[in-house]
């Protein structure tokens, strides 16, 4: 029961750390702060897109929240290196 609420806690968490990631990327300015923008948005579209799909085939609030840590995380690692 708790562990929706857990993970949702985690992805805004996750999520929060991303964002800082990307302003410090997008302060620099150029074309890889172009390049990242551009990213952040097909992304989201792209997640929802999968999300909504997933939801209409069944799939549990918790599985989609997981599959969005997945991408918070694979963010991350992309941005951190």
């Amino acid at each position: 029961m708790l562990f929706p609420w857990y993970a949702a806690t985690m992805l805004s968490i996750e999520s929060n750390g991303v964002i800082g990631l990307r302003l410090m990327k997008m302060t620099f300015g150029g074309p890889d702060a172009q390049h990242e923008a551009e990213l952040m948005v097909s992304e989201k579209v792209d997640a929802f897109v999968e999300a909504a799909g997933s939801l209409c085939g069944g799939a549990t609030a918790a599985m989609v929240i997981g599959r969005y840590r997945e991408y918070v995380a694979a963010n991350a690692s992309r941005l951190a290196a």
